[in-house]
């Protein structure tokens, strides 16, 4: 994997400082007019309050640290935020010239070269191990509208680099499972879950990679992965879970 540095800068004229060539944050997003940020996950009431209170905090955040891009901050995410934040802003945090930080925005981006696959963007997955191979959960929210199962256009940009991944090893074969929460009868669950697994399989089947490579299945709201008691725990539940058959997790 190749990597570039590539350096916006909108008000300066001179080299950038050591310092500023150190800064890889993505500082853009959370003005007035640009999309705005939600923050939910576990992690979000422990972020300093300079980032869960306002937009350009928000948009902070889900720009450099949501790395699995499921949308929901985790409890190790924050701590990276705030460990970076405070690097950056030092003790005046609740007084940050987020304004400043525009003139210079310094980015990471990577180059993939053809016929490899971005090993970067692999590991930010998240794969865990499971029996039968290395597995990711994408959320509902990442995927799909509620009661849906049109794919938003933002998941097919999250699905890219796996299937790069696929289209360089053309031996894995992979595993696609659609679940859902308890809302419902059993029928319209089971069916939604199909539907939502069929339609993952057809994304990389548009992106090149052979339909025949996939076992695709539903399961509606069996085997739930939280209590289908709360709001939270029923957005756990519904997602969909893309395994790569006998793949050991440690290799991303």
């Amino acid at each position: 994997m190749l990597k570039s540095i590539v350096i916006a800068a909108t008000a300066l004229t001179a080299v950038a400082t050591p310092a500023l060539a150190q800064d890889r944050w993505d500082w853009s997003g959370g003005r007035p007019g640009d999309r705005a940020y939600r923050l939910i996950g576990a992690g979000v009431q422990g972020l300093d309050p300079a980032l869960r209170g306002t937009p350009r905090g928000r948009a902070f955040v889900m720009r450099n640290f949501d790395r699995n891009r499921d949308g929901r901050i985790s409890p190790r995410e924050a701590a990276d935020a705030n460990a970076a934040f405070v690097r950056v802003a030092g003790a005046r945090r609740d007084g940050f010239d987020w304004d400043a930080r525009d003139r210079t925005v310094v980015v990471e981006t990577r180059t993939v070269v053809p016929g490899q696959w971005d090993r970067r963007a692999m590991h930010d997955y998240g794969f865990r191990q499971t029996p039968r191979g290395a597995t990711l959960t994408l959320s509902e929210d990442v995927l799909f509208a509620t009661d849906s199962d049109v794919l938003r256009p933002g998941a097919i940009e999250k699905l890219r680099p796996l299937a790069s991944y696929l289209r360089s090893n053309g031996g894995v074969r992979v595993a696609i499972d659609g679940f859902t929460d308890s809302r419902g009868s059993d029928a319209h669950n089971q069916d939604l879950s199909e539907r939502r697994a069929a339609s993952v399989r057809s994304a990389f089947d548009a992106m090149g990679v052979t339909r025949a490579r996939f076992s695709v299945a539903g399961h509606g709201e069996a085997s739930p992965v939280a209590t289908n008691a709360t709001a939270a725990g029923m957005r756990q539940n519904r997602r969909v879970e893309v395994t790569l058959l006998g793949r050991r997790a440690t290799e991303f």
